[in-house]
C-alpha cells in the first residue's frame, strides 16, 4: 500500500509499504478521508513523533475491510469514524470510564500508525459504525468535532449565556456552534482575517470582531450592554488572548482554556486580580470522551451531524487528493493562503 512515512524530523516520505496483517481484536480500515490536524504540522516539522518511523494522521474515516475474529464479521464492509486514543484500560482512569485521561494511552498517528495511509489497522473498540448519511469527509472531521463538544460541556449550563470565542479556527468555529446547539444566546467570535469573519457568517455568527482592526473590550462592552460576557473561551494558545479573556467575562463568569500553549504563559498582577475580584471559574479541556458505542461526546457528534445542527462540511476549505498532502501541509506551515480545515481524500 501506499502510505506517507515519517522517517525522521522534517522527512515525511510517500512511499510503498507493506499492508498491515489484521490480527485478533483489529480491523483492517481503508483511508477515505483525512484531516490533517493543526498538531500535525508541528509533529511533522519541528519535534518528531514519539518513534521512527511512524505514519501521522488522526483524523481520519473509511471503511472496515478484514477482520481477524469471527465474532466481528459483520464490520466487514461498514463505514466508520475512528477514535484515534487506543487506552490501556487497567489505569484508574481507564477504570472510572475517563478513557481520555488515560495515562499509559497509545495513540494512531503519532504513537503508531495512523491515517495517512490507504489503510490503518484500528481496535475494534475505536471503531464508530456510521450511516450513510454522513459523509466520509464529515466523519474524519468527528474528532475535531468531539474535541470541541468536550470542551463546552466542561462549562456549566450555557443555556442564555453570552459567550466568546478567541481563535476562530477548525476548534473554534466547531465551539461556537456547539454552543448554539446547546443553547447559548449570543455566540461572539474574535480572530484576525475578514475570511474568518466570512466563514462565521456563513456558519450564522453575525458577531465577528477583528482584534487587528477593533477593539475587542469595546466590541465585546458593545454587545452586552456593557456587562462583559458570561463565557470567554481562549481557543490561541497566547498569553495575549488570555488576558483579553480575562479582562472581558463579567463577575461570576466562566474561563475555558482550550488553545495549546506557544510558549509559557504570564499574568500580569492587575489581570490575575480579575480571577480573584470577579470569582472567576477556570476549567481545561483536553481530548473527548468516547465510549465505544455507548453514550459519548462521538455519539453525540454523530447526532449532531445527521440531525443536520453542526455544519461540519462547510469549514472544509481544502479538498485534496490523497497523493497532495504536502501541498496541503504546505498551505497551513506557510499560511500563505486562508484555510480552516484541510483534508486529502481517496
Amino acid at each position: 500500500m501506499k502510505a506517507y512515512v515519517l522517517e525522521a524530523v522534517n522527512e515525511l516520505v510517500y512511499k510503498e509499504v507493506e499492508t498491515p496483517k489484521c490480527k485478533s481484536g483489529y480491523a483492517l480500515v481503508e483511508v477515505k478521508a483525512a484531516c490533517i490536524c493543526g498538531s500535525d504540522i508541528p509533529r511533522i516539522f519541528e519535534t518528531g513523533t514519539y518513534h521512527f518511523p511512524t505514519i501521522p494522521g488522526h483524523e481520519f474515516a473509511g471503511i472496515v475491510r478484514e477482520v481477524a475474529d469471527e465474532e466481528y464479521k459483520d464490520l466487514v464492509g461498514e463505514r466508520v469514524g475512528i477514535f484515534p486514543l487506543i487506552p490501556c484500560k487497567e489505569c484508574s482512569p481507564c477504570k472510572d470510564g475517563t478513557y481520555e485521561l488515560c495515562r499509559n494511552y497509545n495513540y494512531l498517528g503519532s504513537r503508531c500508525d495512523g491515517g495517512f495511509a490507504e489503510y490503518v489497522l484500528v481496535p475494534i473498540w475505536n471503531l464508530l459504525p456510521l450511516s450513510e448519511e454522513i459523509s466520509f469527509e464529515e466523519a474524519a472531521m468527528l474528532e475535531p468535532i468531539s474535541v470541541a463538544r468536550h470542551a463546552v460541556t466542561r462549562l456549566s449550563d450555557v443555556k442564555g449565556k453570552t459567550a466568546c470565542v478567541f481563535g476562530p479556527g477548525t476548534i473554534g468555529m466547531l465551539m461556537a456552534q456547539w454552543l448554539r446547539i446547546l443553547g447559548a444566546e449570543q455566540v461572539i467570535l474574535v480572530g484576525t482575517k475578514p475570511e474568518q469573519a466570512e466563514l462565521a457568517a456563513k456558519l450564522g455568527f453575525d458577531k465577528f470582531c477583528n482584534s487587528k482592526t477593533e477593539n475587542v473590550e469595546e466590541f465585546i462592552k458593545k454587545h452586552t450592554n456593557d456587562e462583559g460576557v458570561d463565557i470567554a473561551i481562549e481557543g490561541v494558545g497566547n498569553n495575549g488572548v488570555l488576558t483579553q479573556c480575562l479582562q472581558v467575562i463579567k463577575a461570576g463568569g466562566e474561563l475555558l482554556m482550550v488553545g495549546n500553549p506557544h510558549s509559557d504563559a504570564q499574568i500580569e498582577k492587575s489581570v490575575f486580580w480579575q480571577i480573584l475580584r470577579k470569582q472567576l471559574k477556570i476549567y481545561g479541556t483536553w481530548n473527548s470522551s468516547y465510549h465505544g458505542g455507548m453514550d459519548s461526546d462521538w455519539t453525540e457528534a454523530v447526532k449532531a451531524l445527521e440531525g443536520g445542527e453542526l455544519k461540519a462540511s462547510m469549514q472544509i476549505t481544502h479538498k485534496l487528493p490523497f497523493e497532495e498532502l504536502h501541498k496541503g501541509l504546505a498551505i497551513m506551515k506557510e499560511r500563505k493562503e486562508f484555510y480552516n480545515k484541510v483534508m486529502i481524500i481517496r
